[in-house]
């Protein structure tokens, strides 16, 4: 029997919670270095396209490194990033550099200056550095020529999980962290019908799990076409 809660449940970003397929198994294995304290390497750059997994690793780096005693940890995304100053200041005080999106830091020279301070900050200390986007280091905009061969110097890895079999994983991992059974037509159905964008594949997931949720009904072949036929005509009315 499907069980259903009033709120859906968010998983843990940890190394366990980590899908781990062909694509994206060297960026598991160079974040495990990262988080490990007794690993002297201290540099990592991830990249890849969008719900690869870069914030998840990202985000268990800090997990781990915070669970080891390392006080002060701090991941910021280039999102939320608004002048130098606030950059600069916001890891004064940190023990690791985990930073995210830096394929959004603006085309302002200050920006740059001011991140390459931190960067050189915690790369020249010794402690831990890991940053990500969705380009390769040398195809990041509005990026210091510096620190772009900085990040060529550590370890760099490609994380992706377009494949097939990959985003079958993924949907059966979200159904998993949601406590619910999900038969095996309903995930082709999705993999069919969604493009390979793996942010796609999981809002057309969570759109049928609201829906199921919505009207108390198990994940079903009828409920996931339903689903379907709700987002196209959504779509066609924007």
């Amino acid at each position: 029997m499907q069980q259903f809660f009033e709120f859906p449940i968010i998983p843990a970003f940890t190394f366990e919670s980590f899908v781990v397929c062909d694509g994206n198994s060297a960026g598991l294995q160079f974040a495990r270095r990262i988080a490990d304290l007794a690993d002297s390497e201290n540099l990592l750059y991830i990249h890849g396209p969008s719900g690869s997994g870069k914030t998840h690793l990202l985000k268990a780096i800090c997990h781990v490194l915070e669970s080891s005693g390392s006080a002060g940890v701090q991941y910021l995304s280039c999102r939320e990033v608004v002048t130098a100053q606030e950059l600069v200041e916001r890891f004064a005080a940190a023990s690791a550099l985990l930073l995210d999106d830096i394929h959004l830091l603006t085309n302002d020279a200050a920006m740059r200056a001011g991140l390459w301070q931190v960067f050189n900050d915690f790369y020249g200390t010794g402690r831990k550095v890991a940053l990500a986007g969705l380009f390769p280091p040398r195809e990041l905009p509005y990026l210091d020529d510096h620190l772009v061969s900085r990040l060529l110097w550590g370890l760099v890895a490609r994380v992706d999980a377009s494949d097939d079999h990959s985003r079958r994983m993924i949907l059966k991992k979200i159904a998993d962290d949601r406590q619910v059974r999900v038969p095996e037509e309903v995930i082709e159905f999705i993999l069919v019908n969604t493009s390979r964008e793996v942010g796609d594949l999981i809002s057309s997931f969570e759109a049928v799990y609201r829906l199921s949720m919505s009207k108390n009904r198990k994940i079903t072949l009828p409920l996931v076409r339903e689903s379907r036929e709700l987002q196209l005509a959504g779509n066609n009315n924007r």
